[in-house]
């Protein structure tokens, strides 16, 4: 016993230093997390209680006079409305369409599967703004790629304003959007179809199930796991559009594809005169708390879904 004494102690030692090296390494992202994502959080909380331009000290408080004039505002509303349509949309088309195109470059009969892994991903790696300007050309309403397309095989008589028009602005800011962030779906499922047991699949085919039964009844519900997660992580991230929104639209015409996020910048810097970052900061609180709720919701989904795979 004695000899072991000194030995535990020196790897006692090894094992503090190695600790005390990993903190200081640590330490500088610590840091900046803590100055750029909690610290702002944080003040968000406390400038939502005050009227504030974003200028100077703290002085003129309200109370909770921006929530209330923040739920009683009619385009806060409006651009809520827009923000969860969007959601709800994009992740109605993109998940499933991600989880299908991802099941056939899975295949192993699909020849150069990596070129078209790499066509699918490269629109997650460009910049959402420049995204944003290229597509606002392509569909202008005069000179745009997609008019001069649809005149020259006589679809159309006449160019449309396809972001100036109420009735198909959102429609083209939800397309680009799944287009946008298509690739990081794809590969999430991707992920998760190459973790699955081959086994189970040979022994499905052993037992002459055809493709559909094979996606039914192994397929799926080992999916089911990934796939809620997928679904949380989509819909948190569709819920923030701001670069897109604003590069295309501007949130026009007339508020029809405003956003949320647009609406809290809108008020924070611009406001038309003089900034109301007190004002700015109530409403990103109230949406922060719908996010929340959804992100509750779902997170319920998850540990259920979780769950059943675990039970079997």
């Amino acid at each position: 016993m004695k000899g072991t004494k000194p030995n535990a102690g020196k790897i006692s030692k090894n094992r503090r230093k190695k600790l005390i090296y990993c903190y200081i390494f640590i330490l500088p992202q610590l840091a900046l997390f803590l100055a750029f994502t909690i610290y702002p959080i944080i003040m968000s909380y406390v400038y939502s209680f005050f009227n504030w331009s974003g200028y100077g000290s703290l002085s003129n408080f309200a109370g909770l006079e921006n929530y209330a004039e923040t739920i009683s505002d009619p385009f806060f509303w409006n651009a809520f409305k827009n923000s969860f349509i969007f959601m709800f949309f994009v992740v109605l088309i993109q998940v499933p369409l991600a989880l299908v195109i991802a099941i056939l470059l899975n295949s192993s009969w699909l020849k150069g599967a990596t070129v078209y892994r790499t066509i699918y991903f490269l629109p997650v790696v460009t910049t959402t703004a420049v995204i944003g300007i290229v597509m606002r050309f392509i569909f202008g309403a005069y000179k745009g790629l997609i008019n001069e397309i649809l005149i020259a095989v006589g679809i159309l008589d006449k160019p449309i304003d396809w972001l100036g028009s109420m009735d198909t602005a959102m429609m083209i800011i939800i397309l680009v959007g799944i287009w946008k962030t298509f690739g990081m779906k794809m590969v999430y499922w991707l992920a998760a179809l190459q973790s699955l047991p081959k086994e189970l699949f040979e022994a499905a085919k052993v037992d002459g199930a055809n493709w559909l039964q094979t996606f039914r009844y192994v397929m799926f519900p080992l999916l089911l796991p990934v796939g809620s997660v997928i679904l949380l992580l989509s819909s948190v991230n569709a819920l923030h559009v701001f670069d897109l929104v604003k590069s295309m639209t501007n949130g026009g015409p007339a508020f029809h594809t405003d956003m949320v996020d647009l609406y809290i910048y809108r008020y924070a810097f611009e406001g038309g005169g003089m900034p109301r970052a007190g004002f700015a900061s109530a409403a990103g609180v109230v949406y922060g708390f719908a996010i929340l709720f959804v992100s509750l919701i779902l997170g319920i989904v998850v540990k259920k879904t979780g769950g059943k795979q675990s039970s079997h």
